[in-house]
């Protein structure tokens, strides 16, 4: 039974969730680094919010974990990178608290433009000073979007109701998709120079840290108004600074900071400055719903391999992971075949293939070719998984190409791993038997049909006379029994392999005598 720990505040109905399909969970918030890392390493899963910092230390004390799952977007308090490196799935809600981010974006837009916090408090502290409050209007303003996916694409619905006009700048968003939103798809200087009103919607990346540079803010109009619920370093907040108190910028809502909790900053100071504790995710609807949202996902992947949401691996749906479940496991196997041949050979790899052909060209191939990755490398590198397969890959310049083959063949579904290496190319095809049994139908090229199994044996030889009699006879007398023995060539006394499989590993003697026998090119043990 998988064990999952929620280290964080999470809403009991996840509790629930998980219990209900048979995972064994704890319900441990608060812990400090240190208790935690002295409990985690049983667990399975963990399920946090943004209190608990999954670092690298913290998953060096986690053997058997398998996934994170983080109730929210953002997942900056997770080492994504160690995470990834050490096989974990790390995945986040991303549309669970969409709706209430969006709508805490549009009350921030509301309370800049007509000042209402600092009315607020003039009018509590008993002043009433109704000609100092001066606002503007949203309507007919241009509200500019950075940002346009799922918070961005219903700020821009929300907006377009309040009769705004709407322009967005987004590399991902298509002139069909902006066409359906009604917003005009721009590039970032046009939006800057057209906008009333900015917010930023797009995550912290290398690309997007400080997108309202120095620069970037006075390319703005004057009086513009920002607005930030997405992340903090969006925006440069110095030069933000500056032009607040020059008057380039009539005003800024911020609800996020470069440094959380942010708990004093020169921004504070000013008045036409609306600030809020990073509440973009709090409702009470949106914290439910991100909690079930984690705990169904986490479930589904500890048990049926469904992904959903994943920060470093391919999803695959709860309806898709039964039926490519046989065809990971082929793509796994045939990895594993060539891995195991390549590391006989002590060859560094220069690329991967995987091909497609038939039924399984048109499943979702990302985590086939995942677990062909996998298969490939775990041989030479030890603990790698369809999570860190592809990472591996790319470190180390392995070239990964994927080809889909139109073409109807001889198999109604056809998968082939070929590996390339600095000497020679090696490649192994499989199908599916009655679309759940792995098979092999042919290796280097040459047509041989065999079924995996835990140990077998992988001969090449000279197609000559006396072979199958030797090498049967070898085996024989060290008391090895052959289950199955399967043969294929390329052509009549040219390059011959055979493929017998065991009834367990074949010790190194008897390896030694095989490699031996005339005729024989090589011998290498393989374990499924």
């Amino acid at each position: 039974m998988p064990k999952v720990l929620i280290s964080d505040k999470l809403s009991p109905a996840s509790v629930e969730i998980f219990r209900r399909r048979g995972i064994e969970v704890e319900f441990r918030p608060g812990l400090s680094p240190a208790e935690l890392r002295a409990i985690i390493a049983p667990y399975d899963g963990l399920a946090v919010r943004s209190a608990t910092k999954v670092t690298r230390e913290l998953l060096d004390a986690a053997p058997n974990l398998k996934v994170v799952g983080r109730a929210g977007i953002g997942v900056d308090n997770v080492d994504v990178t160690s995470a990834t490196a050490r096989g974990v799935v790390v995945m986040n809600t991303p549309y669970g608290n969409a709706i209430t981010t969006a709508e805490h974006a549009i009350a921030m837009m509301f309370a800049l433009a007509r000042q209402i916090p600092e009315a607020s408090t003039s009018t509590k502290a008993g002043k009433w000073e109704k000609n100092r409050f001066m606002g503007v209007e949203l309507f007919g303003k241009t509200l500019g979007l950075i940002g346009c996916g799922n918070i961005g694409s219903i700020v821009a619905d929300r907006a377009v109701g309040l009769k705004m006009k709407v322009v967005a700048f987004d590399p991902f968003l298509s002139e069909k998709r902006a066409v359906e939103l009604g917003v005009e798809k721009v590039e970032l200087n046009e939006l800057l120079e057209r906008a009333d009103i900015v917010t930023l919607h797009t995550p912290l990346t290398e690309q997007t840290r400080n997108i309202l540079s120095r620069q970037n803010i006075a390319k703005l109009k004057k009086g513009v108004r920002i607005i930030n619920c997405a992340r903090g370093g969006l925006v440069d907040e110095q030069a933000l600074y500056d032009a607040l108190k020059s008057g380039h910028v009539a005003g800024a809502a911020l609800d996020v900071f470069e440094t959380e909790p942010a708990t004093e900053s020169p921004l504070f100071a000013l008045e036409n400055v609306v600030c809020t504790p990073h509440l973009g995710a709090a409702t009470a609807e949106a914290q439910e719903n991100v909690a079930l949202q984690v705990a169904d996902q986490m479930a589904d992947y500890l048990l049926t391999g469904a992904v959903s949401n994943a920060i470093n691996m391919p999803s695959v749906t709860a309806e898709e992971a039964p039926r490519l479940k046989p065809y990971m496991e082929l793509a796994r196997l045939l990895g594993a075949m060539g891995g195991q041949l390549t590391a006989a050979q002590d060859d560094a790899i220069r690329s991967i293939r995987v091909e497609y052909e038939g039924h399984v060209a048109e499943l979702n191939r990302r985590p086939l070719t995942a677990a062909a990755l996998a298969g490939v490398l775990t041989p030479l590198m030890g603990a790698v998984n369809m999570v860190n397969a592809p990472v591996v890959a790319k470190e180390r310049g392995i070239e990964v190409a994927e080809t889909v083959h139109e073409r109807r063949g001889d198999y109604a579904t056809l998968l082939r791993v070929t590996v390339v290496t600095e000497g020679r190319t090696r490649s192994v095809a499989g199908t599916l038997v009655g679309d759940a049994k792995p098979r092999l139908v042919e290796i280097k090229g040459i047509p041989v049909e065999a079924d995996f199994a835990p140990d077998m044996l992988y001969v090449t030889n000279q197609d000559k006379p006396g072979f199958i009699g030797r090498f049967g006879m070898a085996l024989a007398n060290a008391g090895i029994n052959i289950a199955t023995f399967h043969l294929g060539r390329a052509a009549q006394g040219g390059d011959a392999i055979c493929l017998v499989s065991l009834d367990g590993p074949i010790p190194e003697p008897v390896l030694a005598e095989v490699r031996g026998l005339p005729l024989v090119v090589q011998a290498s043990p393989l374990r499924f």
